[in-house]
C-alpha cells in the first residue's frame, strides 16, 4: 500500500496497533507493532481546515463501522480535542475529517485506540501542539473509556507514545506511563483470526473482582516482569509472560485459543497469550526463523478449527503515532506529568 501524503491544507496522522495486556499486565501494559516488512498496521486520519465540520470513513474495514448508530470514536476524539484546546481560550475548527479503517473491528489489535490517537495527533500537529503530553494521552483514555466503560490506557499509551508502555500513577491523578526496555532480538507473532469478540463481551466475562491468591499472583508476575525486562534476564521474562488473572476467563470466548497457544509454545515461543482481550493471539519469539515457524503452527491451529487468520511479524514500533507524509514525521510525545 502506498505512503499516505498530505493533501491540500491538511495533514495525516498513523497510529500502530497494540497488544494490551502483554499477558502479564492487565489493563497496565501495552506494546505498539511495526511489522517487520515495514507496512503500516494501524488506522490513519486525515483532518483538514473546512467551513463546515464534516467525518468520513473510508479504508478496508470501514463497512465494519457502518451499522454502528453511537458517534464513531474518533468523531469522538476529535470533540473531546476541540473542547480541551477551547477551555484554554483558543477557538479551533471546524475540521474535515476522515478515518481509513484499516485495522479489523473487534480484534484485539488496539483498534480502537488507534482511531482515536490517529486524530489527536492529527489534530494536535494541526493546531500547533496547544496541548502536553499529559492531556494528549488523558483524552486518548477517556474516548477509549466510552467503547470499555472505563478509561483505559493500556493501547492508548503504546499508540501515541510507542514502545513497551507502562501505566504508572501520575502526579494528582494525572495519566502517565513510563516505557520500559525491550530486547532488540525478542519479534511478537500476532495472528488474528476471521472471527470478532467485542471488548464489552470479553469483560462481561470476567469476575466483580479476583480471588486473594490470583490478585498476588498478578502483582508479583507483573513486579518480575519488570525486573526481567530492566535486568536483562531472559529465563525470568520467560516465566513471566504469562496472564495468571484474566486469561483463564476469556479463553472460552476464542475457538482454538488452547491449541494456538500450545502450538506456539511447542515451536519454541518464551509465551503465548491473547492480545488484548482476543480473539487476536501474540506470541513472543527469540528470531525470525523461528517467528516464522510459530506463525505457521498459530495459523494452522486456527485453521484446524474452522477459522482463516492472518499473521504478521512484529518488533516494537520505537515512535507510536505521528504525522505521516513523503519525508515528515511528527512522533507522539511521552507523558511524564
Amino acid at each position: 500500500m502506498a505512503e499516505p501524503t498530505m493533501s491540500q491544507g491538511g495533514l495525516t496522522a498513523y497510529a500502530p496497533a497494540s497488544i494490551g495486556n502483554l499477558a502479564a499486565g492487565f489493563d497496565l501494559l501495552g506494546a505498539a507493532l511495526a511489522p517487520l516488512d515495514g507496512s503500516l498496521l494501524g488506522d490513519l486520519v486525515h483532518v483538514a481546515p473546512a467551513a463546515v465540520s464534516s467525518f468520513t470513513v473510508t479504508g478496508p474495514f470501514a463497512q465494519a463501522l457502518a451499522g454502528d448508530p453511537r458517534p464513531n470514536l474518533a468523531q469522538r476524539a476529535h470533540d473531546l480535542f476541540v473542547a480541551a484546546v477551547r477551555a484554554e481560550g483558543r477557538d479551533v475548527g471546524p475540521f474535515a475529517l476522515t478515518l481509513e479503517k484499516r485495522l479489523p473491528v473487534a480484534s484485539g489489535l488496539g483498534s480502537s485506540a488507534s482511531s482515536i490517537v490517529a486524530t489527536l495527533v492529527a489534530l494536535q500537529a494541526l493546531c500547533g501542539d496547544p496541548l502536553d503530553g499529559s492531556a494528549l494521552l488523558g483524552l486518548a483514555g477517556k474516548a477509549e473509556g466510552h467503547t470499555s466503560g472505563a478509561v483505559h490506557l493500556d493501547n492508548v499509551a503504546p499508540s501515541l507514545l510507542g514502545g513497551l508502555q507502562l501505566v504508572v500513577p501520575g502526579r494528582d491523578g494525572q495519566p502517565a506511563s513510563r516505557r520500559l526496555p525491550w530486547p532488540a532480538d525478542l519479534l511478537l507473532v500476532v495472528v488474528h483470526p476471521e472471527y470478532r469478540l467485542s471488548t464489552a463481551e470479553s469483560r462481561g466475562a470476567l469476575p466483580p473482582r479476583p480471588e486473594w491468591a490470583e490478585a498476588l499472583d498478578f502483582a508479583g508476575n507483573l513486579a518480575a516482569l519488570v525486573q526481567a525486562l530492566h535486568s536483562g534476564d531472559r529465563t525470568l521474562l520467560g516465566r513471566c509472560l504469562r496472564d495468571p488473572l484474566v486469561e483463564h476467563h476469556r479463553a472460552p470466548l476464542v475457538p482454538a485459543f488452547r491449541a494456538v497457544q500450545a502450538a506456539a509454545l511447542e515451536r519454541g515461543a518464551l509465551g503465548c497469550s491473547l492480545s488484548g482481550s482476543g480473539p487476536s493471539v501474540f506470541a513472543v519469539v527469540e528470531d525470525e526463523t523461528r517467528a516464522t515457524s510459530v506463525a505457521g503452527a498459530m495459523a494452522a491451529a486456527f485453521r484446524q478449527a474452522g477459522l482463516a487468520s492472518q499473521a504478521w511479524l512484529c518488533a516494537l514500533d520505537p515512535d507510536g503515532a505521528r504525522v505521516v507524509t513523503a519525508g515528515f514525521t511528527h512522533p507522539g510525545r511521552e507523558a511524564h506529568p
